[in-house]
């Protein structure tokens, strides 16, 4: 086996500030940690980023919570009150170091701590200010909270997900998520974009980023609307399966199992009726001959490819789609997922450290040669306030005193 020469991380020597909560802004930052960027992430002294009170299940009980840890690892946590004039100078002196501003406060909350995107401008020109949002400013609905089942719901996510009259939330946190991605990938843009520039262009002057939670879930959303705004129809959730395509579904098993089986083209469909289920009938009937057929005739096909299902056991379903170069997979359930032997075969766990303790995590999903993300500890709260501010050259006794002014929050672990 060919043996790759070690990389640097990609970010190394790239900072970023983070004033986040929840998931969508920490997602971002922790992608950009994992790829070696030094993440500050500045959290109120008064029980900091409201995710690690989720829940204690993590090395628990009286452990961490399961968001929290998987959005925050790698990252430094420095307490400071930004409702002191000590604490927000003290951002500012962060932000002094910065390249990029993550954050994803309450409407207006950022303006009012003189840190938003044009307060940014003008004092730190240099630093990428990035907000998160719910709805984006100017709209009727700027004004409202936004959690991610909001959105979803709000985008039309829970309308195409369930079942006719029995309509649900997808269980990720789609919206949380995939904001986090863009918002990674856009730092990652105007960083490239920086380190281009031609010689004698000037200093560089960060543009700003806005991302709104809707935006995206609109985005994500593509398939369906674009479908809407040209048919008027608004078609219905299935399930385990896809209005767009037929057959494509999940069908119980003679051994209590359930699999899930699909196709995408005419050619894989021949091979269901004939190779598998063996129903030439199907497979010479014109009412099946399109996928746009087979999508209004779709119960015909599915209690044909379910009355055999219901006759074989997974294994053998399994083994008799995969020879026929038919996609299929098996149902599982998360336990089953922790379990998976794909994820044990590939190496994909990785030790990392907790304040309460090792857990294993899975790596991040790039897999590039000759680096590996680092993947370091999930920070306890306020766990670097004092190695950070010594950074900027506060001494003890300074940081003693901005203790007791309460600009900083308790020394960690005291």
């Amino acid at each position: 086996r060919q043996v790759t020469e070690p990389h640097p991380a990609p970010l190394a020597g790239v900072t970023i500030v983070a004033m986040e909560q929840a998931v969508a802004a920490p997602m971002c930052t922790r992608v950009l940690a994992d790829f070696g960027a030094r993440v500050i992430k500045v959290e109120n002294p008064n029980g900091g980023d409201f995710a690690r009170a989720y829940d204690d299940v993590v090395n628990g009980p009286g452990g961490l919570a399961a968001h929290f840890v998987w959005c925050n690892r790698g990252k430094e946590s420095v307490t400071l009150n930004t409702k002191s004039p000590a604490g927000v100078d003290l951002l500012h002196r962060l932000l002094d170091h910065a390249d990029a501003f993550v954050s994803n406060l309450a409407p207006g909350a950022t303006a009012r701590l003189g840190v938003s995107s044009a307060d940014l401008a003008v004092r730190h020109p240099g630093v990428i200010p990035v907000e998160i949002d719910g709805y984006g400013p100017g709209g009727p609905i700027s004004h409202k909270r936004a959690y991610d089942l909001l959105v979803q719901a709000e985008s039309g996510s829970c309308a195409i997900t369930g079942y006719p009259g029995m309509p649900a939330k997808p269980g990720p946190a789609m919206a949380d998520f995939s904001t986090g991605l863009y918002a990674a990938i856009s730092i990652l843009a105007l960083l490239f974009g920086r380190g281009n520039r031609p010689a004698g262009a000037g200093s560089f002057r960060a543009p700003a980023v806005e991302l709104s939670l809707f935006d995206v879930m609109t985005d994500v959303m593509g398939y369906a609307l674009t479908y809407t705004q040209h048919s008027g129809i608004d078609q219905q959730p299935l399930g385990v399966g896809s209005p767009a395509v037929a057959p494509y579904g999940a069908f119980p098993t003679r051994d209590g199992q359930t699999v899930v089986l699909g196709t995408t083209n005419d050619r894989e469909w021949q091979r269901v009726a004939l190779e598998i289920i063996d129903r030439p009938d199907l497979a010479d009937d014109p009412r099946f001959a399109t996928n746009s057929s087979r999508c209004a005739h779709r119960e015909i096909l599915d209690e044909a490819i379910g009355s055999w299902c219901a006759r074989h056991d997974l294994a053998d379903i399994q083994t008799i789609a995969d020879a026929a170069g038919i996609g299929n997979s098996r149902y599982n359930v998360p336990s089953e997922v922790v379990a998976h032997p794909q994820l044990a075969a590939r190496d994909r766990w990785r030790t990392v450290a907790t304040p309460h303790g090792d857990i294993q995590a899975l790596r991040p999903p790039p897999v590039i040669s000759g680096f590996e993300q680092p993947m370091e500890a999930v920070p306890g709260l306020g766990q670097h306030t004092d190695a950070v501010l010594g950074e900027l050259g506060f001494t003890p006794e300074e940081l003693a005193r901005l203790r007791a002014d309460g600009a900083i929050g308790p020394a960690y672990g005291g």
